[in-house]
């Protein structure tokens, strides 16, 4: 919880406001505390969004979706006012962790554990679709672990079943969490109750197992294999469990048990008002949230008139006080074991022993398919570091822990295992690219070792490792997604209003990120987008051909490098000049090289400052005295960030870890050279420009910044 600001209320009709739990660009979720003492987290949603009547209308509809269930088994509404200035709504506060969170912390359940956890889900399930709904998202960050048991939470896109509301959902848009959703959400067909029944299934496979049942990676392959794959369920090792999951996961909605016969299924009991089912390490890790629950500050006691006073203890609470009280800490997954291929690499600089010393860790490919980036970063690192142990008023010695992991995950995996492993290490910059970050993030997670990237700049990395919003993991430029609608903008400003959008499944790069914001900012800016998709053994131009035939006025690709000077060199012999963008992953010197006289024209959109621009011309002539070349992408946010690291370790107090280095980046303000560096509740850079690029005289020329609209 974060302290409340001084524009923040000091209270909400009868609730009194204690804290922030988080924060977003359509509102803030608070801590309050009801006139009987009761907690309550009150979603406050922005006035600019209020104004909207479809978006009031969609508000309007997640309260009295929410209001119709009745279960023991979910978060009840306590209050709302959808007419507000600024609409709320309060519900129950659950001290507790979700699913997700309690899986990576502490690992698989046992099977007992999981049978109990779907008899619980299903009665909540079954009273859902009692109320004529359906939940559409049930997954492991929608079920919250308390005290006295689990809870299924948000029914922000929840669905009646009847023909309600229909205009207020796109057609055509997928919705749901993929890893968890049915094949029909993937499909973006008619969704009903058995839906729910599906992804209750890959929930309860992914607490059994620690992974979901159609695997991880980018987007559209998990839409895929749920779609036309058979789930993995062969770590389940519960055979009945295995088997009644394997038929909630049939591809055939009419297949699929309903909520009460799964409920009926799974043998034994769901108690009421008691965790003693779940494993002990579990128990320990509510109780933490619990104790902090109790221990909030600034809340003066309260005492309840009428009725019996005495306090009553709910079954189980006693093993789970004497847990915490008692339990043993649990350490991160780490492994301090030497890794051969690893490169270790310790930059101390000058002056070294004479303070004290401290120690960011750099993950990089510098061996693989993206070492050219990854030895760039390493670079402005090291000039970064340098620069700081120069000072004579430092207040450490500031040293470099470097890894190679070639660009391979399982190398990555053993990467971020030594430097978690090492104390010394208090923060880590990397890694390089979307494979490694995908492999490594959990490991980081689970040490609570900050992380702050420079180059892997999508969503999907960490919420597909993590299923959960990412703790400790930063981003030390704009994330993609923010290019594709900056670019939508440049296009519309460049005087088309057909663009097209050639999605080239040929890149590794999670594009459904690409195309989601694309697509928001076409609308937004009333053009009319044409989106087709190149499969990976196809030739672009032949999807070309039929663009060009719907009359496009602008294309933007993306892909790879490679193929998109395939595209570049067959529009080129079709006459065709307008403006024609790449994205950032295929906007590098190979295409360039192969594009030929085709390429001039292009233009990109990225998250990375050019190493000609004015604010960064310091730290280009130092890296070109150092290095003998001009800086590659990242490296002056890579500078910037080793800087911005350096200064708030220098903030800590004596004593102060890798926790506190935490707590200070949530928080931290800090004018770089390339931006200010600040983050939101989700470790997101709030990000002020992202950057364009045209491709001139054989390569890529920085026009300058674009501004992100906020």
């Amino acid at each position: 919880m974060e302290r409340l600001l001084p524009e923040d209320p000091s209270r909400l009709d009868a609730y009194r406001l204690l804290g922030r739990l988080g924060a977003g660009g359509m509102g803030v979720v608070y801590l309050a505390r009801a006139a009987d003492g009761d907690l309550a987290a009150i979603k406050v949603i922005q006035p600019d969004f209020a104004a909207e009547p479809s978006f009031r209308a969609r508000f309007r509809r997640e309260v009295a979706t929410a209001r119709r269930v009745r279960s023991p088994w979910v978060v009840p509404v306590l209050d709302a006012d959808t007419e507000a200035g600024a609409p709320w709504l309060a519900t129950a506060f659950v001290p507790g962790p979700s699913l997700a969170e309690a899986v990576v912390e502490c690992g698989p359940l046992p099977p007992e554990a999981v049978r109990v956890l779907g008899k619980v889900l299903a009665r909540a399930l079954t009273e859902v679709h009692a109320a004529g709904l359906v939940h559409r998202d049930v997954k492991p960050g929608n079920v919250l672990l308390a005290m006295n048991g689990p809870r299924l939470i948000d029914f922000g896109i929840a669905r009646s079943t009847s023909a309600e509301a229909t205009e207020l959902t796109s057609a055509g848009v997928v919705v749901g969490t993929p890893g968890f959703l049915a094949p029909e959400q993937a499909r973006a067909d008619t969704v009903g109750p058995a839906a729910d029944i599906f992804s209750l299934a890959c929930v309860l496979a992914y607490a059994a197992t620690g992974r979901p049942p159609f695997g991880s990676g980018a987007v559209d392959a998990l839409l895929y294999r749920t779609v036309h794959d058979a789930p993995d369920l062969a770590d389940v090792r519960d055979e009945g469990l295995r088997d009644l999951l394997g038929r909630c996961l049939a591809k055939d909605p009419a297949g699929r048990p309903g909520a009460a016969e799964v409920d009926g299924a799974l043998t034994g009991d769901a108690p009421e008002g008691t965790i003693d089912w779940l494993p002990d390490r579990v128990v320990s890790v509510i109780a933490r949230r619990a104790d902090a629950v109790l221990a909030l500050p600034g809340i003066d006691s309260t005492l309840a008139v009428g009725g019996d006073t005495e306090r009553r203890d709910p079954p189980g609470r006693r093993r789970v006080l004497a847990l915490a009280a008692g339990g043993t800490a649990l350490l991160a997954a780490g492994g301090g074991g030497a890794l051969w291929w690893a490169l270790r690499d310790r930059d101390e600089g000058p002056g070294a022993g004479a303070e004290p010393r401290r120690v960011i860790g750099v993950h990089a490919d510098l061996s693989g398919p993206q070492k050219a980036e990854g030895i760039a970063q390493e670079r402005a690192a090291r000039l970064a570091a340098a620069e700081f142990n120069a000072r004579a008023d430092k207040p450490f010695t500031l040293s470099l822990d470097v890894v190679d992991d070639k660009g391979e995950a399982a190398r990555a995996v053993g990467a971020a295992r030594r430097l978690t492993g090492d104390p010394a290490v208090l923060a880590v910059l990397g890694p390089t690219g979307y494979t490694s970050a995908v492999a490594a993030v959990e490991v980081y997670e689970r040490a609570r070792l900050p992380l702050v990237s420079v180059s892997e700049l999508s969503l999907a990395a960490a919420h597909t490792s993590l299923l959960a919003v990412p703790k400790w993991y930063y981003r030390a430029a704009p994330i993609r997604p923010y290019t594709a609608y900056v670019t939508m903008m440049a296009i519309a400003a460049q005087g088309a209003r057909r663009p097209g959008m050639l999605i080239d499944r040929a890149g590794g790069f999670p594009r459904w990120e690409l195309t989601f914001l694309a697509k928001g900012a076409a609308g937004n800016l009333g053009l009319d987008l044409k989106v087709r998709v190149v499969p990976e053994r196809a030739e672009p131009a032949a999807v070309l051909g039929d663009m060009l035939s719907r009359g496009i006025d602008a294309l933007y690709y993306t892909g790879t490098p490679e193929r998109a000077a395939v595209v570049a060199r067959a529009l080129g012999e079709r006459g065709f000049t307008r403006p024609r963008f790449l994205d950032a992953s295929s906007a590098t010197a190979a295409f360039v090289r192969a594009a030929g006289a085709r390429g001039d024209g292009w233009q990109a959109i990225t998250s990375h400052i050019g190493p000609g621009a004015a604010r960064v011309r310091s730290f280009a002539t130092a890296y070109r005295e150092r290095y003998g070349s001009a800086p590659a992408t990242g490296a002056a946010e890579t500078y910037d960030a080793i800087r911005m690291l350096a200064d708030r370790i220098a903030a800590l107090k004596d004593g102060a870890g890798r926790r506190e280095l935490g707590g200070a980046l949530a928080g931290v303000r800090y004018k770089g050279l390339t931006q200010t560096f600040a983050y939101d509740e989700s470790r997101l850079l709030k990000a002020e420009h992202v950057h364009h690029y045209r491709v001139e005289r054989g390569g890529f020329g920085y026009v300058g910044p674009l501004k992100v609209p906020n």
